[in-house]
């Protein structure tokens, strides 16, 4: 095998890239029935990836079935059957010469609704920071005061975290901002406890910085406290108010449970809070960060609940770290557009951004309603629903003798775009196919005219 043929993309992954490669090499017989592959350390420093990469990529492709492991000898192919690959590998290419065309409907969930953005006030009040003199320069490399400050304002009354104006981070994305956190972290702390299933945009972003993963498994339930004891690291990455992509929220004793391990450990938590605004059984709960500000990192950020494009995440940082940052980065130029910061300090100042969470509470939580009802009109036994009390998404569980990319690819035979969890999995595999369905940019009518599709693809 040439390594040539691993030429990484940026949209995807890399443990991804690595088992999809290692699937087609198989499935076109470039690698044999019986073949070794190279060990996971061989191949790691032959992609100049890191260990947990390739052995991410090698899990995936064990759970599938691609490959074995055989103890301390390594892996090896296993037989596949050639006429159902022959099979996938012409409607492969069939497609690959039509002329791709968007599908009737697409369950995405990085998307919000349009039809309910502000555009008249957010338009008229950028028009005004356009005629601001602060408009016209470069940006504090920490984010502007303004914003700080309004961002304050809305934690405390919002999620109930206390949080001076000057230890808020401004950033363009979650991701970005684990990337910066993670190069001042690294020196104290070189693993890393990340949820599984988990955010990947978060472990990536880890593995930039080479951090070794621990894994704590997640499930409907919650995740799996108790495993915490037997870890060694000191630092954990968590979505506590909606667990991503499970859909799972902390209660208040696993909240504390957590606080008190942190604090006899000497770690720190990273709170990743990203769509906390949207529970719609009960008022969202606390933050970890309203508990103990002084070990908790807490993220935040405007893309689910505002606009995607807008490029705007916040973080707190406790004193130590804060310090530490800003005298890492103090000489680094802001990432984010002052403009984007201006209009929404200005935004929120003028009480639209809580007028607009408000709205949208109502807008998503009957999308979630109709979406739900219409599986279970449709599906019945078949699927069980998950996560349906908050977010902008819900996974469903499938319980029919298919795989998870058969359920993908029927639903894109009927034009229906559904999306995978395996990606977020590490090891911690669901017991059945699960397919993630984001609604937050559908009509009423188009969720319908979905879910019938799948319906039809499925059957």
């Amino acid at each position: 095998m040439k390594n040539t043929i691993f030429t990484f993309k940026n949209n995807s992954p890399k443990y991804k890239q690595i088992y999809e490669k290692f699937k087609l090499f198989i499935e076109l017989g470039d690698i044999q029935m019986n073949e070794k592959l190279p060990s996971i350390r061989q191949l790691a420093d032959s992609l100049h990836v890191s260990r947990n990469t390739t052995l991410m990529a090698y899990e995936q492709l064990v759970a599938e079935g691609y490959i074995r492991g055989e103890g301390r000898k390594g892996y090896f192919a296993n037989e596949l059957e050639p006429l159902i690959f022959q099979e996938s590998l012409i409607s492969h290419n069939k497609k690959q010469k039509e002329s791709k065309k968007p599908p009737v409907v697409n369950f995405r969930a990085d998307a919000v609704d349009q039809t309910h953005f502000p555009l008249k006030i957010w338009r008229g009040i950028s028009n005004q920071v356009l005629t601001l003199k602060d408009s016209f320069r470069y940006g504090e490399p920490f984010g502007e005061e303004c914003l700080r400050e309004q961002i304050s304002a809305y934690l405390l009354q919002s999620r109930g975290v206390k949080a001076d104006a000057d230890s808020i981070i401004i950033g363009s994305s979650t991701q970005q901002t684990l990337v910066y956190l993670g190069h001042i972290m690294k020196d104290e702390f070189q693993s890393i406890i990340v949820e599984d299933p988990g955010y990947d945009g978060a472990r990536e972003a880890f593995q930039f910085h080479r951090f070794m993963f621990e894994t704590l498994p997640v499930y409907e339930t919650g995740a799996d406290l108790s495993q915490l004891e037997q870890m060694k690291s000191r630092l954990i990455y968590v979505t506590p108010s909606h667990q991503s992509p499970i859909g799972a929220s902390m209660s208040i004793q696993q909240r504390q449970m957590l606080i008190h391990w942190v604090n006899k450990m000497h770690g720190y938590i990273i709170e990743d809070d990203y769509d906390s605004e949207f529970r719609y059984t009960q008022k969202p709960f606390p933050a970890l960060s309203s508990i103990d500000s002084t070990r908790v990192i807490y993220l935040g950020n405007f893309s689910k609940a505002f606009l995607p494009g807008i490029r705007l995440s916040y973080m707190v940082l406790p004193q130590p770290i804060l310090n530490h940052y800003k005298n890492k980065f103090l000489q680094f130029e802001s990432t984010t557009s002052i403009l984007s910061q201006l209009t929404m300090a200005k935004f929120m100042e003028e009480g639209e951004w809580c007028r607009h969470i408000k709205r949208m509470r109502l807008v998503y939580k009957r999308k979630m309603q109709h979406l739900v009802s219409m599986l279970k009109k449709e599906f019945d036994q078949s699927i069980s629903i998950i996560g349906e009390q908050s977010g902008l998404y819900l996974l469903v569980k499938v319980h029919l003798n298919h795989s998870e990319e058969w359920l993908i690819r029927q639903a894109s035979l009927y034009d229906v775009k559904v999306y995978p969890i395996s990606l977020y999995v590490i090891k911690n595999n669901p017991d059945k196919p699960t397919i993630k369905l984001g609604f937050s940019n559908l009509s009423h009518d188009e969720i319908t005219r979905g879910v019938e599709l799948l319906k039809k693809a499925w059957s």
